[in-house]
């Protein structure tokens, strides 16, 4: 989470949405940023309004909200890369062991085992029991120029976003079936992401 009091702006960190180089390119300049534990880095859109929106009253603050989210194939494969690598060897997280497809079956499931539980971009974001959209400016990762210029129009200032964090590129196919059945059960995963502005300006 990456706070910029005087220019009234919280940036929320998705996991896997590329909010590190973010962080890494315009943190020296902000208010505050927040990188551990990562339940704080990553705190979802409803925790903060929960637990800091009566701190923002009592000073008279009313922040705008911006995050990033991925296409959700894109964002479990990213996940799937991330817990595919050797450290993970032998833990209940690391995805080594199972092909793309039993992990997005996994993940399909109410309650999935640990190398498939990632949680959720689209309750991340929503706030009054995943009714309405928590924050004002939600933006595409595939618009990487659009986030940044809606940023440097914001802060103030110019930019390059580093590429970081990045997992080893392991070709990834999803098949038919698993497609389908991931677009049937998390059909709000792909709703959120249309939703998403792929422009700098609304």
């Amino acid at each position: 989470m990456i706070v910029f009091d005087e220019k009234n702006l919280v940036i929320f960190s998705v996991p896997k949405t590329g909010t590190t180089s973010i962080e890494n390119a315009i943190g020296g300049k902000a208010s505050l940023v927040v990188r551990r534990p990562p339940t704080m880095k990553h705190m979802p859109v409803g925790n903060y309004k929960r637990f800091f929106r009566p701190m923002d009253q009592e000073f008279g603050r009313d922040p705008e909200f911006m995050a990033v989210i991925r296409h959700p194939i894109d964002w479990l494969g990213s996940w799937y890369r991330y817990r595919f690598r050797d450290e993970l060897i032998g833990q209940a997280n690391s995805t080594r062991p199972h092909s793309f497809d039993d992990f997005v079956r996994e993940y399909c499931k109410p309650d999935p085992t640990p190398f498939a539980n990632v949680g959720s971009q689209f309750r991340f974001v929503m706030i009054r029991q995943h009714t309405k959209i928590g924050v004002d400016h939600l933006f595409r990762y595939e618009a990487q120029e659009a986030i940044r210029g809606f940023l440097v129009d914001r802060l103030g200032f110019n930019f390059t976003l580093p590429r970081l964090n990045v997992s080893e590129r392991i070709p990834l196919t999803l098949s038919s079936p698993v497609e389908a059945q991931l677009h049937e059960t998390k059909a709000d995963e792909f709703w959120i992401w249309e939703q998403a502005r792929t422009t700098a300006q609304p």
